[in-house]
């Protein structure tokens, strides 16, 4: 199999599951404990937070483990409205995850919320000018922005638009998911409030994430219980899933810091041979700001499950965007925020590289498209 789908999750690295191991065996004393055997998980959890810190930079104290980014966004947009229950308005961008989408939808019908959806252009880019008219002074709560689009790769100025709403005193909410790892990031230099991580986007296990909270915000949790993370989250730590993910952020540390190429070349070199080679085919989304590993293009006179089949057949793993989206009737709220009309929306289809993907492999998969499109074409026609 040829795994073009990074977006929706990693294969865990071998020093990912070395470094777990331990901890599945010989260190399973609950980190809360006061015996001695406790003492080397809890400082395996400190050094698993000392080194996303070193990934995000950022200081280790300003980072919560939670169970993935979702859960990491829903705790920060609680803790944005709850602290502020006179202000009852939210900005969002229009393409924003699921996991931002959907509580904000909620309180909106159910807690009678006004929410901004900023528009984006053909491209997916944001204008940073709407942001700053879209803010109503002494009413607005907060902001959620996210960092790179799963769907499309595409950057969103989010220096700029935390700049803005620190001018109004507002907290910037940001999904930064499909950002770690891919990119330098620098949450100190950021500006933003409230950050999002999910492990299994850079080669961590499932069920492992992170919370940025700016060490001068003040934050409400979420989960109450127990008195873990410092209080912020109840509920004893996945110790094992933050040792991987510590680990993860290590070896993304040190390919940053090493120079290693990210597969940006790879990926543009397949998308000029997929639009010179099959007709009708199109890119989504600016082809300068975005991460360097995702390509969103569609194909006229397609549908997207179906080529996603015809792919399967040929061995190439890729997707219709994102994974949480999948099986839905509904166009990809991205796309369509994009202004593509569904029909455009559903033939498109992702292929997120990784750094280890190779040009054999993406050979194959030009060859499997092209393939793909043809016959789809040729079965409908």
């Amino acid at each position: 199999m040829i795994y073009l789908d990074h977006n929706a999750t990693t294969p865990v690295a071998p020093a990912v599951l070395e470094a777990m191991e331990p901890f599945w065996r010989g260190h399973f004393v609950n980190p809360s404990s006061v015996c001695l055997a406790a003492r080397p998980v809890r400082r395996a959890l400190a050094e698993a937070r000392e080194a996303a810190a070193g990934l995000l930079d950022c200081e280790p104290e300003e980072l919560i483990f939670t169970s993935g980014g979702t859960e990491a966004l829903n705790a920060a947009i609680h803790a944005v409205t709850v602290l502020q229950p006179e202000r009852r308005h939210f900005i969002m961008g229009s393409t924003e995850h699921e996991a931002v989408r959907g509580p904000l939808a909620w309180l909106e019908r159910s807690q009678g919320y006004e929410v901004t959806r900023l528009a984006v252009d053909g491209e997916g880019l944001l204008d940073v000018a709407a942001l700053a008219a879209a803010i109503r002074p002494g009413r607005t709560a907060g902001i959620a922005l996210m960092w790179a689009n799963n769907e499309t790769g595409v950057l969103h100025p989010v220096e700029a638009a935390a700049a803005v709403a620190a001018a109004h005193g507002i907290p910037l909410i940001t999904d930064a998911v499909q950002a770690a790892g891919k990119m330098p990031l620098s949450l100190r230099e950021s500006g933003v409030q409230f950050a999002a991580f999910s492990g299994h986007k850079f080669q961590a296990p499932k069920g492992i994430g992170l919370l940025y909270v700016q060490r001068h915000t003040a934050f409400q949790p979420w989960m109450h219980g127990g008195g873990q993370e410092n209080r912020r989250r109840a509920g004893t730590e996945h110790v094992v899933g933050a040792v991987g993910l510590g680990a993860a952020a290590r070896l993304a540390l040190e390919a940053q810091r090493g120079g290693v190429a990210g597969p940006g070349a790879l990926r543009d070199a397949f998308e000029r041979e997929v639009l010179r080679r099959i007709p009708g085919s199109h890119r989504n989304g600016s082809p300068q700001r975005r991460v360097d590993n995702t390509s969103s293009l569609r194909f006229e006179g397609c549908q997207a499950e179906g080529l996603l089949l015809l792919l399967d057949q040929r061995g190439i793993c890729a997707s219709a965007g994102s994974a949480c989206h999948a099986g839905s009737l509904d166009p990809s709220p991205v796309l369509t925020a994009m202004g593509l009309d569904a029909a455009a929306a559903r033939s498109t289809l992702r292929f997120s590289l990784a750094r280890s993907t190779t040009a054999e492999e993406m050979a194959k998969a030009l060859e499997a498209l092209e393939q793909a499109v043809g016959k789809f074409r040729s079965l409908v026609a």
